[in-house]
């Protein structure tokens, strides 16, 4: 097949797939009190994973990024990378990850395949960083995110989350970054879902306050790309720095995914409601038309656009049951 195309007219060949639901961070924005007691539906098993890639591939998606929870929590995460690597149409493997793990993991994710990460690190000041994630160790982090830059992963990200508190000091610390690494910050602001409303109330930072300090700072804005980041350049760096603006004009008309959570459930957009279980197709390879038949009928059903700024978050009730 040549492609998908959903009934907004954009083709979708974008997937992101959460392979658990657990993590290990407390992160002040997500999951401040940690995972729920309570354990839900084990994740897609390796197999199942597989017959859902090749259905995907079938229809035209070439890129895959994995996320959480947090992956790396998954033992055969490896093993998973190097399946997807395999599958005719895939070309590119991405990865998102708290980095808490990643030092010890990055060799053998890259000769698995792993052609794309990205690290979140939401703050560079070590006591800010421990307030936000709760148990989180920067140093860990930093470690990881040198050791990915090292074992040559073509694209390395590193994610954070616009909060209200971000000094001018930090800003330029994140700036320092891409001075030394060959690296994209991704400043990305932060979203209202169904259990951080009186945090998000307290918290939200618009991007467009971070790209007049940028401005100031002598970075210019490149012209729009085909993803959500607009980035900008410095002619002393050899990295970059990115805005995502989830509130902004125009942040779905591009959007080229389609998310399934850990428990094989697609949601068509990260802020619908709504899902589509695909589990009970991927038993086995007799599921295949099934499974090709609700993922475009998924296609179809995907919204024009969010609806953030009507106060309304789809019944999302935090980003690590989809992974954002």
């Amino acid at each position: 097949m040549t492609g998908l195309v959903d009934s907004h007219g954009r083709r979708l060949e974008y997937l992101r797939l959460s392979v658990t639901d657990r993590c290990n961070y407390r992160c002040s924005y997500c999951l401040p009190h940690g995972c729920p007691a309570e354990v839900g539906p084990p994740p897609l098993a390796v197999a199942e994973i597989e017959r859902l890639a090749r259905a995907f591939a079938a229809l035209g998606f070439w890129k895959v990024r994995l996320t959480g929870g947090e992956p790396t929590l998954r033992r055969d995460l490896t093993e998973i990378v190097e399946r997807l690597a395999r599958v005719p149409g895939f070309t590119r493997i991405g990865l998102t990850t708290n980095g808490s793990r990643l030092a010890g993991l990055v060799g053998a994710l890259r000769r698995a395949g792993l052609a794309s990460l990205n690290v979140s690190i939401d703050s560079l000041d070590p006591a800010r960083f421990e307030r936000i994630t709760g148990p989180g160790r920067l140093d860990d982090v930093l470690a990881g995110l040198e050791a990915a830059v090292a074992a040559g992963i073509p694209s390395v990200k590193v994610n954070a989350v616009l909060l209200r508190g971000l000094e001018d000091g930090e800003l330029d610390a994140f700036a320092a970054l891409t001075r030394r690494l060959p690296v994209t910050v991704r400043f990305i602001e932060l979203m209202r879902t169904e259990e951080n409303a009186a945090f998000f109330e307290e918290s939200y930072l618009p991007a467009r306050e971070v790209a007049e300090r940028l401005a100031g700072r002598g970075w210019q804005a490149l012209p729009p790309g085909d993803g959500v980041a607009v980035l900008h350049r410095h002619p002393e760096h050899q990295g970059q720095i990115g805005l995502i603006s989830a509130y902004g004009d125009g942040f779905c008309g591009r959007c080229n995914r389609l998310r399934v959570a850990s428990n094989g459930d697609l949601r068509p957009c990260l802020f619908g409601a709504g899902a589509i279980p695909l589990r009970p197709y991927l038993a086995s390879d007799a599921g295949l038309p099934f499974l090709l038949q609700a993922i475009g009928a998924a296609a179809r059903a995907k919204p024009a656009g969010h609806q953030l700024r009507q106060g309304r978050s789809g019944g999302t009730t935090t980003l690590a049951t989809i992974g954002g």
